[in-house]
């Protein structure tokens, strides 16, 4: 038996900021990265709590892929404060310390005996690409490893998503390229995951759609508000569609490229999928008869329904890779790693490490292909070439 989540209430379109004055609250813990309040974008969430008359405390001490000690010391400020609202502010960092800091609080009000009820909790993206506004995942990182693991837990799941487009009109071009392949990813993904089912289909299809529509404009004019209101849109959507039917084998690489060696998640994500697409579709094997249930049929679909060549599953594969090549291409994204400006030292012993750290992720296992070791070493190995 399968089930499909659609636990977050959206709240989107013009002046979706508003919502925040309508609250029934006293207290707002607001968790945003240091640019958030550096750059006065908080203060768009500030004067909306004002308006209500809501307290509120500012948690900033977030950054890029959230260590185990960020998480610890906002739950110590959550545990402190004791706010009946939790609002994350800010990309999937962001986003991911709040989901830590919420989930974590539970086991300290229960050995603590605290009287702190469990907060409302409302995610603010300012970025289009990690869906974590409406999704159950968590990235956590530890340093100490360089691993990042991935929660899953329905209880991660924020109550409330606030989508505004006055957000992300001056996100940089090299972050709207890099969350944008991210959604792509997402979508992708999820349209060929294991646990995929109709519902979550329908939704990996319209984001996917969406971003082959719009993300170049979106980069090219950040002004474009019809294009950004999409990819925010299409960001959201593909977060539904993933939460429901995971991820894959892309997914999993990429948390071990951010864990071990830092490139950040959508640029990672990025220099994967042609690569894994390819091995996933496993052309070499194709058989005459159809499978529908195949990757490479469910990539031929992919292209079909962008308009792209696909006479057959072995042209329809392939389109959808040339597709995502041109695209890359068009945003200045990097082919390989290697243009990424990373070292590493020993690069067999570390594309051993990555893979097993792959292997083992939770997302890697509704792959639509079972992976092996050499498998994922042999793409490593691809993606680090300079080929």
């Amino acid at each position: 038996m399968k089930n499909f989540n659609v636990k977050p209430k959206v709240y989107f379109g013009t002046d979706a900021l508003n919502h925040l004055c309508e609250l029934k609250c006293k207290k707002a813990l607001i968790a945003a990265d240091p640019f958030m309040v550096k750059s006065s974008t908080v203060d768009k969430i500030t004067e909306q709590l004002d308006k209500a008359h809501i307290e509120y405390d500012i948690f900033s001490d977030i950054v890029p892929d959230p260590p185990v000690e960020v998480i610890i010391k906002g739950v110590q400020e959550a545990v402190k404060f004791k706010p009946d609202v939790l609002i994350a502010l800010g990309g999937g960092s962001a986003i991911d310390s709040a989901k830590g800091i919420r989930y974590f609080c539970q086991y300290v009000n229960n050995e603590l005996n605290n009287e702190m009820k469990e907060p409302l909790f409302i995610a603010i993206p300012t970025t289009s690409g990690t869906g974590s506004e409406v999704t159950n995942f968590c990235i956590v990182t530890d340093k100490q490893k360089g691993v990042k693991y991935a929660l899953v837990d329905d209880n991660l799941t924020p109550d409330q998503a606030v989508l505004d487009i006055e957000l992300v009109k001056s996100v940089p071009k090299a972050t709207t390229s890099e969350t944008g392949i991210d959604v792509l990813t997402h979508g992708i993904e999820a349209y060929v995951s294991t646990n995929r089912s109709d519902y979550s289909d329908a939704l990996a299809e319209k984001s996917i759609k969406m971003v082959f529509k719009y993300l170049l404009a979106a980069y090219e004019n950040g002004d474009d508000e019809e294009a950004r209101t999409k990819m925010h849109n299409a960001s959201c959507i593909a977060g539904m569609a993933f939460t429901n039917a995971s991820l894959g084998l892309n997914h999993g690489m990429a948390h071990a490229l951010g864990g071990k060696i830092h490139i950040p998640h959508g640029r990672a994500n990025g220099l994967l999928l042609p690569y894994v697409i390819e091995y996933n579709a496993n052309l070499k094997n194709l058989q005459g008869k159809i499978n529908h249930s195949s990757a490479a049929y469910r990539y031929t679909e992919i292209s079909k329904f962008l308009g792209l060549p696909a006479s057959n599953q072995f042209e329809g594969v392939r389109s959808l890779i040339a597709a995502v090549k041109i695209l890359m291409n068009k945003l200045n994204l990097p082919k390989c790693i290697n243009n990424c400006e990373v070292l590493c030292e020993n690069l067999d012993n570390e594309i051993h490490e990555l893979s097993i750290t792959a292997l083992n992720d939770r997302c890697t296992k509704t792959n639509p292909r079972i992976p092996e070791i050499k498998d994922v070493e042999n793409l490593f190995k691809r993606v680090f070439s300079k080929e």
